[in-house]
């Protein structure tokens, strides 16, 4: 089953017409893309946009041959005009199923949102399923359903769409995951390549015609990634960004509740109302039987605030203590917590503040304090195989 993407921007397009946005300005060439539209085998059109018929002559294809054309969202605007031969537009009823007569059948997936998701299943058994913008499938459950061989979804915009689609195993390590509906939300280029390929998911250019079931050379996910930042640098957006789609990840608040503290429960609300309602939490500095344990992914926010949980533990503050084991203490947590690392089989995200920059502290716990945080996160940064730096919102890959 061929797949040809006529465009694989938002419904408005990428350039937007009028926007002065960076996104935009820099939407150009190759990185410029019309409303999505797919045209499966030559024979079923999903969603018909403007100059649909052009976009498919540069791509090489004929709407000559559609025999059915499915609408997904609704269409704002201008009135769509229907190109001469193509039959008029129609959507299918959620959970109803039209079989075709070129063999192919098309389902009609619940949304929890305007539209209608598509799963498409072809002559030879390939399996198909394409979701319209800002979408995901309504009432999925764990029923045994065979897995999808291609998801097209606006995976920019919902990334708990394929986080769901995975829960429930119909979304899997081999199905190839590709961006459409693509917005000016993220910097078009580097930028969009580097987002998707951490949520195990990838873009290509309008009018590419892709083969349903071979498989993609698509970037591995990291399976350790250290965040490094200063305050108030998008560090915690970027590391929660990076597991967003996918399922069942556990939060690991290494800086407690601080009972009383008003500023600091504000700083903790925040982070809640950030994450995805399905991950769960753990307010626990002992990170080493996390790691040593199977699960699903962990989010760990932050090293830092575990270095200050243990540097209080062995008495590092004072200068008797620490000469007198406290500095021996701190490093065999350190050995442990990396070692840890190393082993686990876990996919782990963790953030850190990156210190050392700017003044020198005034006080010897102070500097104290900024070594062995420099220490940390390079043992850290060694174990891990993608080490990024976010500077005023902007992430920089350091490694991987």
């Amino acid at each position: 089953m061929e797949v040809t993407l006529l465009g694989t921007g938002a419904p408005a397009g990428l350039p937007r017409p009028d926007c002065p946005c960076a996104a935009c300005a820099t939407a150009l060439g190759g990185d410029a893309r019309a409303a999505t539209a797919v045209l499966v085998d030559g024979t079923l059109l999903l969603d018909l946009t403007p100059g649909a018929a052009f976009a498919a002559a540069r791509a090489g294809h004929s709407l000559a041959g559609v025999r059915q054309v499915l609408l997904s969202h609704p269409h704002r605007g201008p009135v769509v005009e229907v190109p001469a031969g193509l039959p008029q537009p129609g959507r299918v009823p959620d959970g109803r199923e039209l079989a075709l007569l070129t063999g192919h059948r098309v389902r009609a997936v619940a949304m929890d949102g305007p539209g209608t998701g598509y799963a498409v299943t072809g002559p030879n058994g390939q399996r198909l399923l394409y979701l319209p913008p800002g979408g995901a499938p309504a009432g999925l459950e764990h029923n045994g359903a065979v897995g999808y061989d291609m998801l097209l979804t606006d995976v920019v915009g919902r990334p708990d769409a394929l986080a769901k689609l995975r829960a429930v195993g119909v979304v899997g390590p081999t199905t190839d995951v590709v961006a459409v509906h693509l917005d000016h939300d993220v910097p078009p280029g580097p930028e969009l390549r580097r987002r998707l390929a951490a949520a195990g998911a990838r873009a290509v250019p309008d009018g590419a015609t892709l083969t349903v079931g071979v498989y993609e050379d698509v970037p591995d996910v990291p399976r350790r990634t250290l965040v490094l930042g200063g305050a108030r640098s998008g560090k915690s957006v970027e590391a929660e960004r990076r597991l967003e789609a996918f399922p069942d990840v556990l939060y690991v608040a290494t800086g407690g509740s601080r009972n009383g503290d008003t500023e600091w429960a504000s700083r903790v609300a925040v982070h809640r109302e950030r994450r995805p309602g399905s991950w769960r939490t753990a307010e626990t500095c002992d990170l080493v039987p996390l790691l040593a344990a199977d699960g699903p992914p962990l989010l760990i926010d932050c090293l830092s605030l575990w270095l200050t949980d243990a540097m209080d533990s062995v008495g590092a503050w004072d200068d008797a203590q620490w000469a007198d084991g406290g500095e021996r203490a701190l490093r065999e947590r350190v050995r442990e917590l990396t070692e840890a690392v190393r082993a686990s089989r876990r996919t782990v995200v963790a953030v850190s503040n990156e210190v050392g920059s700017g003044i020198v502290p005034a006080t010897a716990s102070g500097r104290r304090y900024r070594d062995e945080l420099g220490r940390l996160n390079a043992a850290f940064a060694k174990e891990c195989e993608q080490v990024v730096l976010v500077v005023a919102g902007q992430a920089m890959v350091l490694r991987g």
